[in-house]
């Protein structure tokens, strides 16, 4: 037996989003998870919720602790603090089971299938998604505040930033041009001023580089079904790889199924479902052209690996998403290498350069434009010493009595 003997909780006020978990059980073991957006409600379901389950039981116990935490009685929808929670624990009991047999977790999980998975770059800046709780817009005011300031870029010159890309062997970039113009209508309907206006990052990066990058559009979420279906066929003629979550609620998966049968642009969703049970639907619907998912909303591994099994049983690509922080990152990559129909992983070049950096022992290598399969055992990283030097840390401990 390996008896989970404490549940520790970290974040810091610099990253208010993102909240770190450690499970240490009585080999002397500690396993490492991260949940983002609403640290704070996700902290008390931590120590309200799972750490009363979870002390004094076996950490080998995987799949039995993912069941209980996902599967309670109230307030467990989508990507709930409940859901966030039961991810991030369930990361931290795959990294003990890597660490416990000297082996990465995708080795754990049965094996990798590939040695290395296409990366693409979504085109943030370095604090994107980081503070607040909503998506950073941007104005003429904005100025470019280093080299990968990458969303400032695309508004400015997409052609130029498609050029710096592939100069360094990304093949693939994501933007987000059309979010401005949501606002004035509440995303119920885009005027052909908006429409024109949020075309021309694409035109620029086709006129300056051709086909030699695919792009992804980026609509987080902010259309109406109408709204998302002009959008969408205006970008049909630039040859994007998908359109990403493109409705207003993505629960909706009939109105995106509607969408779907109006445009031949792609269609990928959705990091915001979580759960098997919205994604089966999903497919069942023939909604979704791609499948993604986010390692830290979605249920963590144990259930991003039943997803991972109904996109292969849909002929459907999966594409772990990562906008968040470098522990779910790890995470995705470990699914991205073992789960047979992955063909991307997300990273934002912005963070890998700057904050990722401070947080963990290790980042993945991403190398002419795929990131390399993890070979550490467990995640491949722990949270750096000098983040638990800081003195502003906020450690909230539960521990067997």
């Amino acid at each position: 037996m390996s008896k989970i003997t404490a549940l520790r909780t970290i974040r810091i006020p610099e990253r208010a989003n993102l909240l770190w978990v450690e499970v240490t059980t009585d080999e002397g073991l500690t396993g490492l998870g991260e949940a983002f957006r609403g640290s704070q409600a996700v902290e008390a379901v931590m120590h309200e919720s799972v750490a009363p389950y979870l002390l004094g039981r076996d950490s080998r116990r995987i799949e039995a602790a993912s069941r209980h935490l996902l599967t309670p009685y109230v307030g467990f929808g989508a990507a709930s603090a409940e859901v966030r929670a039961a991810s991030a624990v369930d990361m931290a009991l795959w990294d003990l089971m890597g660490q416990r047999h000297g082996i990465p977790i995708h080795e754990a999980m049965g094996g990798a299938v590939r040695d290395k998975v296409r990366a693409y770059n979504t085109c943030a800046g370095y604090d994107y998604n980081s503070r607040g709780a909503g998506q950073r817009r941007i104005g003429e005011a904005d100025a470019v505040t280093g080299p990968y300031d990458d969303q400032v870029a695309f508004f400015r010159d997409a052609g130029v930033l498609a050029e710096s890309l592939l100069s360094e062997g990304y093949a693939a970039m994501k933007i987000w041009p059309f979010d401005p113009h949501a606002d004035a209508s509440g995303g119920q309907m885009i005027s052909l001023e908006g429409l024109k206006k949020g075309l021309e990052p694409f035109e620029k990066i086709r006129r300056a580089v051709g086909d030699r990058i695919e792009i992804m559009a980026e609509l987080h979420s902010l259309w109406s079904m109408p709204a998302a279906a002009r959008i969408c066929r205006a970008l049909e003629d630039f040859n994007i790889f998908w359109a990403e979550d493109p409705i207003g609620k993505m629960e909706d998966l009939e109105s995106l199924a509607e969408l779907r049968r109006q445009t031949r642009v792609p269609l990928c969703g959705s990091e915001t479902l979580g759960g098997k049970t919205s994604f089966r639907r999903a497919l069942e619907l023939g909604a979704v052209d791609i499948v993604m998912l986010d390692l830290a909303w979605c249920g963590g591994l144990t259930e991003a690996r039943k997803i991972a099994a109904l996109a292969e049983s849909h002929a459907r690509p999966l594409a772990p998403h990562d906008c968040t922080g470098p522990v779910a990152l790890w995470a995705g990559l470990h699914l991205a290498v073992h789960a047979p129909t992955a063909i991307f992983q997300e990273v934002v070049r912005a963070t890998l350069a700057t904050w990722y950096r401070d947080l963990v022992t290790a980042l993945p290598t991403i190398q002419d434009g795929h990131v390399l399969a993890p070979t550490a055992p467990g995640l491949g990283c722990a949270l750096s010493p000098s983040l638990l030097a800081r003195p502003d840390l906020m450690i909230r401990e539960s521990r067997m009595t």
